[in-house]
């Protein structure tokens, strides 16, 4: 370092996804095609519910992509699906004391938590 020479700021970056970003899209695109799997064979039922969570699943695909593509109504579809699922999960663990529910409505908690923060949202585009 020369102390003549003055150091310049680090530059801003101002576009770009994030690593969280993108791990948060694979597990939703995990989730959504385990469920629509899961729909397929009639886990669900065989009525309102099947479609149900087919509209689900499709809103929640196209968020995702919306949100890997940097939109913003694409990060508000991935921001409610996260703490729509979180609050799914809480309730299935109240009625079946199954322990995956809570640690999976514990990550899904994080990761809307980590959504709502302003270095993400920042980054996105109208």
């Amino acid at each position: 370092m020369n102390p003549d020479i003055p150091e310049s700021p680090a530059p801003i970056v101002t576009g770009g996804i994030l690593p969280g970003m993108a791990a948060i899209s694979m597990f939703l695109l995990l989730v959504t095609m385990l469920n629509a799997f899961a729909a397929l064979r009639g886990i669900f039922g065989t009525g309102a519910a099947k479609y149900g969570i087919f509209g689900v699943c499709t809103l929640l695909v196209i968020g995702v992509f919306g949100f890997l593509r940097l939109r913003r109504w694409g990060w508000a579809l991935v921001t409610a699906g996260c703490l729509v699922m979180s609050i799914g999960d809480i309730y299935y663990f109240g009625h079946s004391h199954v322990a995956f529910f809570i640690v999976r409505a514990l990550l899904e908690l994080c990761f809307f938590l980590y959504l709502v923060r302003p270095q993400v949202r920042e980054r996105l585009r109208t």
